[in-house]
């Protein structure tokens, strides 16, 4: 049986508290904060227990993945509450279904994923937040656009009729090991805020900057102490990432391996 301390419900809580205590030292609100679970690889199961523990707001980064296992949950009339986000790299032949299964997707980094998640919407009566993914530390690796293109490119997703942009997006460094790690991280979160800042100062019609989603597990109260609103923790809530899923409509004759 599991130990109360490697339970979901108590890394929830943990979390939680961590996010209070980070707050409490840069003068911010803990209501201002929204969390949202990553659940990548874990199953209806460990998010009902997230969202027991608290959590309202869930997140996935693999539309196939999300697919098999959300719409179980999105049909318990008690869970409606709860806000389903896209954080992943999202490929246009996926929105359609992207469309149908989130509330708000965090990672539009080109007009073509803008225009497609627009014509989707636009097929479902449907007005899709967005927020746009920026590439603040200019990783090759990284998706998001250049900081220095994406005032332009907000302008152009804000003439779309069915999206609604709200805010920015980007990802920090994947480890912080050492002092200048960190130094770093906090600079591309600064960065984002900055940009933000920037942007809002436009007033671009059709455009608000009220969220900034940065900040995962190993990040996150840089995170809040640079400006962030929304944290993707995934990690520090569900423990170690399962390395194969099991397709949760047909496990016996489905099995995927998921790339970490």
């Amino acid at each position: 049986m599991e130990s109360n301390t490697n339970s979901t419900t108590y890394r929830v809580h943990a979390t939680l508290q961590r996010i209070r205590d980070a707050c409490q030292r840069s003068g911010r609100k803990p209501e201002d904060m929204q969390l949202i679970a990553v659940s990548k690889t874990y199953g209806v199961e460990e998010i009902k227990e997230a969202l027991s523990a608290g959590i309202c707001h869930i997140g996935e980064n693999k539309v196939q993945e999300a697919k098999e296992k959300l719409p179980a949950l999105q049909k318990d009339k008690s869970l409606s509450h709860v806000q389903w986000h896209y954080i992943g790299h999202l490929q246009t032949n996926k929105v359609r279904q992207a469309v149908e299964l989130f509330d708000i997707i965090h990672s539009v980094d080109s007009l073509r994923l803008a225009a497609e998640i627009d014509r989707r919407s636009y097929t479902k009566d449907k007005i899709m937040p967005v927020l746009i993914q920026v590439n603040t530390s200019r990783e090759k690796s990284k998706y998001g656009i250049d900081p220095d293109d994406t005032l332009e490119l907000v302008k152009q997703v804000s003439e779309l009729k069915n999206v609604k942009i709200k805010g920015l997006m980007t990802i920090g460094a994947l480890t912080a090991t050492t002092a200048n790690d960190t130094v770093k991280i906090r600079s591309y979160f600064r960065k984002l805020r900055e940009l933000r800042e920037f942007i809002a100062g436009k007033n671009i019609p059709n455009v608000d900057m009220d969220c900034l989603s940065m900040g995962m597990s190993n990040d996150f109260e840089i995170a809040i102490e640079e400006g962030a609103t929304h944290l993707r923790i995934g990690t520090a809530i569900f423990g170690k990432r399962k390395r194969a899923v099991k397709s949760l409509l047909s496990a016996a004759s489905n099995q995927m391996e998921e790339k970490l």
